[in-house]
């Protein structure tokens, strides 16, 4: 089983340097957030939208995660929050080398918040610790309301769910008490917003406990 062997090393020398990045954001009072999801549910306009809000009272920096491109860091930057763009050039996922290497670049000791764009996928992402406080696992209406048991990795893992772009609901074929249903039923503790990044309904409750953990 040399697949296996070789799997658990990684991940075993993931964790050690996830374990020394939770340490410096704890010395340093900086919350981190892993946010994560599929391709095209909406992240980087979650977190726009929560750095518009958030950006005034607390000091804030991101790490974008992406296959190809920096288009991500570029619209962060324009909110003038400090970026560092990760181009994984085709892996599927962040690890916590990758964070810590980024985060180099940040003032740590004036950072209240660090959030993580990681890399879109629903997948590999669950199996990587990145020393983060929470794990925020987003999802879209577009998708589908079975995702949580197509991935039950992912919400097992997770600590936040938020459900986006309520406003299409009229539009798919989504039920948000099944999305729901089927979350809770891999993660009874999970923490569960909707959402709609287009119109702003809901984002107000995310900023509030976003707010209050921090």
């Amino acid at each position: 089983m040399p697949i296996v062997t070789v799997e658990r090393k990684i991940l075993k020398k993931n964790d050690e340097i996830a374990s020394e990045n939770r340490e410096i954001f704890s010395k340093n009072n900086i919350y981190t957030l892993n946010l994560l999801s599929s391709p095209g549910s909406g992240k980087t306009t979650l977190l726009e939208k929560t750095l518009s809000l958030l950006n005034k009272s607390l000091n804030v920096a991101v790490v974008e995660g992406d296959v190809q491109t920096d288009n991500d860091a570029q619209r962060i930057a324009v909110l003038n929050v400090p970026v560092v763009q990760i181009v994984t050039n085709g892996g599927c996922h962040l690890e916590a080398k990758l964070v810590q290497s980024a985060f180099q670049s940040f003032d740590i000791k004036n950072l209240d918040l660090l959030i993580i764009e990681n890399v879109g996928n629903l997948v590999c992402p669950a199996s990587y610790d990145l020393g983060e406080n929470k794990k925020v696992v987003l999802l879209s209406t577009t998708e589908g309301d079975d995702k949580p048991l197509k991935y039950p990795s992912m919400f097992r893992v997770s600590d936040v769910m938020i459900i986006n772009k309520i406003d299409l609901l009229e539009y798919v074929d989504f039920s948000v008490e099944s999305v729901k249903k089927n979350a809770l039923s891999i993660n009874p503790e999970l923490k569960i917003f909707e959402i709609s990044c287009k119109t702003g309904e809901g984002i107000e409750d995310w900023i509030k406990w976003l707010k209050n953990e921090i």
